[in-house]
């Protein structure tokens, strides 16, 4: 039977955008592997040490110096091998705790739909009353140069808004019939969220998870280059932007590439979180393209 037009134009629509998705993802999951490459693997090819004053400060590209030389004469190439390592793990480390502190509140209080929602909530609203930015300034002026202090701040700013979603999520899950048998059979607490809650609300979280890895890394960035977090001599993409946009009219690629790979690692996740999104969903609710 063939279909209509319009029907046949809405099938068309969509294996384009199917296709176009597939090809999308995989550049992501390309760029990404190279980043990580990158950031992981090119200290150990580096052709300089990331410390070593190689050239004349501000030097173009050449043969011996791939992107030129920064603000001292060190090596940008060098450098933006070494400089991703600490964004990708700090980063990681404060959106992983966001996630284990602010998911534990939100399924206490999407469970618990009584006093304790109302004052995980109330504590989350006070957490969001703070300007972010504001925050980690007055954590880094307090804590110097401690960068654990300011994963810490990070994951902080994180809780209020992962607790929200979380227990916006748990709250819905919580009223179903397989939760709600779980609970006459007498199982605990902790064995309800673990098995009958979270592997249920776990597409809403995939899908908060990639946005909010790159929120951390800009954190991360803007910290580092306003001075208060990582110090020089440490190489540090957004460190190095901050040290050498003095000099941009001579040398651009001294703060050019840093700002390319923060931002093709901040655009690659989050083409990869909407995928993983996108897949997780159409395994629990099948598409339907009406008639």
């Amino acid at each position: 039977m063939i279909a209509p037009a319009g029907r046949r134009r809405r099938l068309g629509a969509v294996r384009q955008h199917a296709r176009i998705g597939s090809w999308a993802t995989r550049t992501a999951v390309a760029v990404l592997v190279m980043i990580l490459a990158a950031a992981f693997l090119g200290p150990y090819v580096a052709p300089h040490s990331t410390s070593a004053l190689v050239g004349i400060p501000y030097s173009t590209p050449s043969g011996d110096f791939y992107l030129g030389t920064d603000y001292l004469g060190e090596d940008v190439f060098s450098r933006l091998l070494g400089g991703g390592r600490a964004v990708i793990l700090f980063s990681a480390a404060a959106t992983g705790l966001g996630y284990i502190v602010g998911g534990l509140i939100g399924l206490t209080a999407g469970f618990r739909r009584s006093w304790p929602d109302a004052v995980l909530m109330r504590s989350m609203d006070v957490l969001l009353a703070f300007p972010p930015i504001l925050f980690l300034l007055l954590v880094a002026t307090g804590a110097g140069a401690d960068v654990w202090a300011l994963v810490i701040a990070i994951a902080v700013i994180h809780v209020p808004s992962i607790a929200r979603i979380v227990r916006t999520a748990a709250a819905e899950v919580a009223v179903r019939g397989y939760v709600e048998a779980a609970i006459a059979r007498g199982d605990s607490t902790l064995v309800i969220l673990r098995r009958e809650i979270l592997p249920n609300i776990w597409p809403a979280v995939a899908a908060d998870a990639g946005p909010r890895f790159t929120v951390s890394i800009l954190l991360v960035a803007a910290v580092n280059f306003v001075g208060v977090g990582l110090a020089p001599p440490a190489a540090d993409w957004a460190l190095m932007i901050s040290e050498n946009r003095a000099g941009i009219s001579i040398n651009p690629w001294a703060v050019v590439s840093p700002a390319v790979m923060i931002g093709a690692l901040t655009v690659s996740i989050n083409i990869l979180a909407d995928a993983l999104a996108a897949g997780l969903g159409r395994s629990t609710r099948p598409e339907v393209i009406p008639r």
